[in-house]
């Protein structure tokens, strides 16, 4: 009787244990990041200055590179207490682990003005830095031995140098993975919209391939040496791809596997991968948060949880003339997909519409591909006379899988921009999701599946479709975002590319696949045309510092316009749906304002100012009676209740159902 209960008790006991520290995770995962002790950033605080010139030592974590659309350098450099990262206007000729003295000005990284926006200051909490230094000049102090990263760097420059940057940066990503080595913007977009980002991840794909060769060597050794062989393959993998979150999963779930098998016991892969996880968040909790991580551990649990019922429900609902390995090759991108959906729809908005299809072709390719790539790498640094003849049958491939990676990335709505659900809808969308493709759950869980479905896209549709005006302010950047059902506008105070970049993110994050039209109010020609016209059906801009547009002309959609109010100025009147709003962008647009129609006009919903007035003009501006007054910056104490203000780098919003 004793011995009955106690093994009723022992799951319950082992339950509550994975619980207490599940939820010690999730709580330490959730504490904001802070600086350690000593750290820089500490100084600026004391300081009270956004800037401080400053004289650091510290050790690279990385060769520096070339910042995407910014024009700019960068490398992560440690500190002996805390980090910083380095920014360059050219990338030097410098490599991780060596040490140097820089000198430079220290300073805040931007924080996000809205959670759709990404920006410094979050990437670099993350990876333990919470500053930034201006590098005016450095030198180098020592360049100790790095055999691990000189590897990696002489395996990628030998890939890059036989078959070129774009299909050399692939055959490099595919040994050494996407983090380590920088593939083209251009290419790893094409990636993206294909739904095929995770061939260029290092990832449990890559370390089967490897097992997949190294394994069967080691058939007829003892089973020390065929361990020793195994562990030495996984090595090998972490130092070259690093030690990634998704990296550590990977190689600890494939050790826990190779021990269970090798000791006789049946393999359970939902307890290796729950106990692989657990241990690795254990370490590193603020794993938790890395959609890496997060996306690397969901569709591993796909795999192991429905690929399998997802093949036999395909076999039996595919026509008997399609041959019997669709089934299978098809189960494991669905299954993925399906489990991977709230998160790609958490994290960026955006579902790859052709992801099925798309790694359904590549399949048969990445293989192969991956085996030749790291075998060329064999040869980069053990016979590098064999290295331009055996690149060649490599390249073909490779040069094969970018054609078909392309051709699904530029099909009609590849990346269909369904915007970025509140987190509360996510989880209804998970619960939906798994209610629908758990295979132990029956008829009636499938039903319920079914409703929650139809009431998380209900919801997500009303939310996109309700009349919205959104104020994004940075530094003296700002974006209006009028929305009215479903469709979009967009008024910028600048024209540079840093402005439609942040355009660009807003619009996948809000669900926008096009901007109606584009009113650029800056005096200077947009930087970048050919990113602003990709963004809106149409732009209108200065040329020659004159206004886009001029009294009497307007600029309109479907529920959305804009007009100038005032001559020679920037005044606009923006209409969405019922409401009316006055835009004055500066000083000079209030006053040109004022002067056509006097102070005490109103009739508008709301107002918003890109400055900030004076008493006398505040007085003025309250006269009006306006139900919202916004205004881009901070709002010193003392100043009137009713309005808002962005904050230094921040955002507001309005929403009419």
């Amino acid at each position: 009787m004793a011995s009955g209960s106690g093994g009723r008790l022992k799951p319950l006991v082992w339950g509550l244990l994975l619980a207490l520290l599940l939820l010690r995770v999730v709580l330490v995962a959730s504490m904001p990041l802070q600086p350690a002790g000593a750290d820089p950033v500490l100084l600026l605080e004391a300081a009270s200055s956004p800037e401080l010139p400053l004289e650091l030592t510290g050790t690279l974590l990385g060769d520096p590179r070339s910042s995407v659309g910014t024009g700019s350098c960068r490398a992560l450099l440690q500190l002996p207490v805390g980090r910083t990262e380095l920014r360059f206007g050219d990338c030097p000729p410098l490599q991780e682990g060596w040490r140097l003295r820089v000198r430079g000005r220290l300073r805040r990284p931007q924080a996000s003005p809205h959670p759709l926006l990404a920006a410094p200051a979050e990437r670099l909490a993350r990876q333990g830095a919470f500053s930034q230094l201006q590098v005016q000049d450095f030198n180098v102090l020592e360049r100790p031995a790095t055999p691990v990263a000189d590897l990696r760097r002489r395996m990628a420059q030998a890939l890059v140098r036989q078959a070129g940057p774009d299909r050399g940066g692939v055959l490099a990503a595919l040994v050494l993975g996407s983090a380590v080595v920088p593939v083209p913007a251009e290419l790893r977009e094409a990636f993206r919209a294909s739904g095929l980002s995770h061939a260029l991840a290092a990832s449990g794909f890559h370390l089967s391939v490897l097992l997949g060769v190294v394994l069967p060597l080691g058939d007829r050794l003892p089973q020390p040496a065929r361990l020793g062989l195994a562990a030495a393959a996984m090595g090998l993998f972490v130092l070259l791809a690093g030690p990634q979150p998704s990296v550590l999963r990977a190689v600890l779930m494939g050790a826990l596997a190779l021990a269970v098998l090798e000791s006789g016991h049946r393999s359970r892969p939902l307890g290796i991968l729950a106990a692989s996880a657990l241990a690795l968040l254990l370490a590193r909790p603020d794993w938790l948060l890395d959609v890496g991580f997060q996306l690397s551990v969901v569709a591993t649990a796909a795999l192991v949880l429905s690929a399998r019922p997802l093949e036999l429900g395909l076999r039996r609902w595919l026509p008997g003339w399609l041959p019997g390995w669709l089934a299978a090759a098809t189960a494991v991108p669905l299954a993925a997909s399906l489990y991977t959906l709230p998160l790609q729809l958490l994290h960026f908005g955006v579902v790859p519409l052709y992801a099925v299809p798309a790694n359904l072709v590549v399949a048969p390719l990445l293989t192969p591909l991956t085996l030749g790539a790291m075998a060329l790498a064999c040869l980069a640094v053990l016979l590098p006379p064999l290295l331009p003849l055996a690149t060649v049958p490599v390249d073909w491939l490779c040069r094969l899988l970018v054609l078909v990676v392309q051709a699904f990335a530029e099909l009609p709505m590849a990346q269909w921009q369904l915007g970025r659900p509140t987190p509360v809808l996510v989880l209804l969308l998970s619960l939906a999701l798994l209610a629908l493709v758990l295979p132990a759950l029956g008829r009636r869980w499938r039903l319920l599946g079914f409703g929650l479905l139809a009431l998380v896209v209900a919801l997500h549709l009303s939310l996109l479709g309700a009349d919205q005006l959104l104020l994004v302010h940075q530094g003296r950047l700002d974006l209006l975002v009028a929305r009215h059902r479903g469709r979009a506008a967009l008024v910028s105070s600048s024209a540079d590319g840093f402005s439609c970049s942040q355009a660009s993110q807003l619009a996948r994050g809000l669900g926008v696949q096009r901007f109606d039209w584009a009113l650029l109010l800056d005096p200077l020609a947009p930087e970048q045309p050919d990113c602003w016209r990709a963004q809106a059906g149409m732009v209108l801009a200065s040329a020659d510092g004159s206004l886009p547009l001029q009294p009497g002309q307007r600029l309109a959609s479907e529920g959305l316009s804009a007009a100038p109010v005032a001559i020679e100025s920037r005044a606009m009147e923006l209409q969405l749906g019922r409401w009316r709003w006055l835009l004055l962008p500066d000083r000079q647009a209030l006053w040109a304002w004022q002067e056509r129609y006097g102070p005490g006009r109103g009739g508008f919903d709301g107002l918003w100012l890109g400055f900030r007035p004076s008493q006398r003009e505040r007085t003025q501006l309250q006269q009006l009676g306006v139900e919202r007054m916004w205004l881009s910056g901070a709002i010193p104490s003392g100043w009137p209740e009713t309005w808002a203000a962005s904050g230094p780098s921040g955002s507001l919003q309005a929403v009419r159902g």
